[in-house]
């Protein structure tokens, strides 16, 4: 009985040390194929190249030719459409500023399911209206294709330390294939439900993300003005009930914290555009569900008129800056 176990254990060993190895090498070779990223904008950019430091080769493209130098520079293969990146991959990510990019790029003349290959997992990482990521896979279901939307949370600078949050949505038998490329460029992935869910609750992210971020630049105005040192009233904030993401990791008033836009002039960060554009989804999908939100729609005439008096290529966290410049009117 021994010899019989020492004989056992003895092809075991030489299985684990000679075939166990080469499965698990050629998984991970066919893991690290050819990775499509269409959109290399502020968050586009930094997560193509966490894609890069992770050992995949990233097939991009952008319709700002600078915007796919950079990436070419630090060994990306680029092209000019994203129907010729969907000949080259398999599995294809896009970050895109609206609906109608995501419309374009998928479904337009260039577009991604020109070209696309069946079974080619398509990832949209764009925050944009729940019933466009639904439209998109249908669209890309005809041609056997497979579509998951999966936005993102926490910014620039959470993007370029691979620190993101992704909600996804999607045919949960493909979530771990999409988990696999998520976890390179982000801490948390997070599987929502069907298509369309994990866009709806970024939506709900962004909407609550605003109304904090006006509570907090009024209320620091407010202190200010009362004579509390900003510094001083932050720190009491952050050890307080009143202690919010808006005041303890992104404060909106130039000199509180270091990192951060309100340091550099506004600069960088997610854009007061941006935000404006995701409170109006925010806005539609609570219209087509009577679900009442008014302070989500007041967050959203606020950064409406931001838009309009010059804020609007200005970090979000701006706010302040305009409340600060209403006073004087």
């Amino acid at each position: 009985m021994a010899a019989l176990f020492r004989g056992s254990r003895n092809v075991l060993l030489r299985w684990t040390k000679h075939v166990a190895p080469a499965l698990v090498s050629s998984r991970s070779m066919a893991s690290k194929t050819p990775v499509g990223f269409i959109g290399l904008g502020n968050m586009g950019t930094p997560m193509a190249k966490n894609l890069l430091r992770n050992g995949y080769p990233v097939i991009a493209t952008d319709v700002f030719p600078e915007s796919r130098k950079e990436l070419q520079d630090l060994g990306a293969q680029v092209f000019d459409t994203p129907a010729e990146v969907a000949e080259k991959a398999d599995r294809i990510l896009t970050m895109l500023p609206s609906s109608p990019n995501v419309i374009e790029v998928y479904t337009g003349a260039n577009g991604i399911l020109k070209k696309v290959k069946k079974g080619t997992l398509l990832i949209d990482s764009s925050t944009i209206d729940p019933a466009v990521s639904r439209e998109m896979a249908v669209a890309a279901e005809k041609t056997g294709a497979v579509f998951m939307d999966a936005p993102v949370s926490g910014g620039v600078g959470a993007a370029s330390l691979a620190k993101l949050t992704f909600m996804v949505g999607g045919v949960k038998e493909e979530y771990q294939a999409a988990q696999e490329l998520l976890t390179c460029m982000g801490a948390n992935v997070v599987y929502c439900g069907p298509v369309g869910t994990g866009q709806a609750a970024k939506i709900c992210n962004n909407m609550l993300l605003a109304i904090g971020m006006i509570g907090t630049a009024e209320t620091m105005n407010l202190g200010i003005r009362l004579g509390l040192d900003p510094k001083l009233l932050a720190q009491i904030l952050n050890m307080s009930s009143g202690r919010c993401w808006s005041s303890d990791s992104y404060n909106p008033v130039p000199g509180v914290m270091e990192g951060v836009p309100s340091g550099n002039n506004y600069q960088g960060g997610f854009g007061t555009t941006l935000m404006a554009k995701d409170l109006g989804l925010a806005q539609s999908t609570a219209t087509n569900t009577k679900t009442p939100v008014p302070l989500g729609s007041l967050a959203h005439q606020i950064y409406r008129v931001m838009c309009a008096r010059g804020y609007a290529n200005k970090d979000f966290s701006s706010v302040f800056q305009f409340l600060r410049e209403e006073e004087g009117q």
